[in-house]
């Protein structure tokens, strides 16, 4: 069974960093595509950043292009969320998500879910 655990998550002032991890176990030889979606309060969930397993290609939103990194490390099957310069406007909770088009903007394609950590930006 396919099991994502999401980590990292935390209370932090405006400008400041995080790093989100991404743990996956159970039959992962066939994810094609991992991602992180946020959802805020009474808002819709949003994509956020995804990463190819196959070629390492990446995207991001535009709200958070150039402040959040997606990176992945094979060897603990994990992908992690740089993300930088947060804003007031990045408190969500963070989900990650595996098998879906990387570009999906509320990941209704997507195979497997986490349960998702919780981010807040404040002063």
């Amino acid at each position: 069974q396919v099991q994502l655990v999401e980590s990292g998550g935390g209370l932090v002032q405006p400008g400041g960093s995080l790093r989100l991890s991404c743990v996956a176990s159970g039959y992962t030889s066939d994810f094609y595509s991992i991602a992180w979606f946020r959802q805020a309060p009474g808002m819709e969930r949003q994509g956020v950043s995804c990463i190819s397993t196959s070629d390492g290609s990446t995207y991001y939103a535009d709200s958070v292009e150039g402040r959040f990194t997606i990176s992945r490390d094979k060897s603990k099957n994990a992908v992690y969320l740089q993300m930088n310069d947060l804003r007031p406007f990045d408190t969500a909770v963070y989900y990650c998500a595996a098998n879906g088009p990387c570009g999906s903007h509320r990941g209704l394609e997507y195979d497997y879910w986490g349960q998702g950590t919780q981010v807040v930006v404040s002063s």
